[in-house]
């Protein structure tokens, strides 16, 4: 079976939840400023900017090297990621599809509660998760970061068979980002916490780009927001 020609991950531009939640977890609040679904969790005026500056990005690249393919998390961060930047982008760019398989870490029972709250509501997490370990813990009525691996594995598995040697680019979400390159390199779960301290958590709005090389996937960057304003 063929593989893809290239494919480009990009996480999703900074969600309101990407603020709320540190800011709450800082003063130890049992509540964030954001609430519903974390399926429904907007982006803010910042991520707004950083799709619209992926989308810039892309309309400066060759006919030859834009994407023929674009898959989403059907999640609306992600969905208001790509429609912005493909507004922005000033050329004509493939109507995304989105995928299931491609859902932010689910928590079960722990979605949208701060640290405070998942403490005092679940006090008994802490030891499971330990006991566990990160790779395997499941929050209750969640999933654990095996989990993702193994539901990323066959959406790549058709993504190869449906689109070998097309440009693809998906956008999600930085579980979804970290735990691809565990399936495409095969890493074990050290490697990936060691991939993770060298370059730093998943960015928002950032690109990593595989492209294939006499079959296989293999990274050429990876976290990169070289193409995001400084200012």
């Amino acid at each position: 079976m063929g593989v893809v020609a290239e494919l480009v991950l990009v996480r999703h531009g900074q969600s309101l939840a990407n603020v709320a939640f540190p800011a709450a977890d800082a003063d130890d609040l049992l509540e964030a400023e954001v609430s519903g679904r974390d399926a429904e969790v907007p982006l803010t005026e910042l991520g707004e900017k950083q799709a619209r500056a992926l989308g810039e990005w892309i309309g400066t690249l060759p006919e030859n090297e834009r994407p023929q393919v674009v898959i989403t998390s059907p999640y609306l961060r992600a969905r208001e990621t790509w429609r912005l930047a493909a507004e922005a982008a000033g050329v004509d760019l493939p109507e995304p599809s989105t995928d299931d398989r491609l859902v932010d870490r689910l928590l079960g029972d722990l979605e949208m509660l701060t640290r405070a709250a998942v403490t005092q509501r679940f006090p008994g997490e802490a030891q499971r998760r330990a006991e566990a370990g990160e790779y395997r813990y499941t929050p209750p009525g969640g999933e654990s970061f095996a989990d993702i691996e193994v539901r990323l594995g066959s959406f790549l598995d058709d993504l190869h068979r449906d689109h070998a040697g097309e440009r693809v680019v998906v956008v999600a979400h930085d579980a979804v980002v970290l735990m691809m390159r565990a399936v495409i390199e095969r890493l074990t779960w050290d490697q990936v916490l060691a991939a993770e301290r060298e370059a730093g958590s998943v960015r928002n709005a950032s690109l990593s780009r595989f492209v294939d090389v006499d079959g296989r996937l293999e990274l050429a960057y990876y976290n990169s927001v070289d193409h995001l304003p400084t200012d």
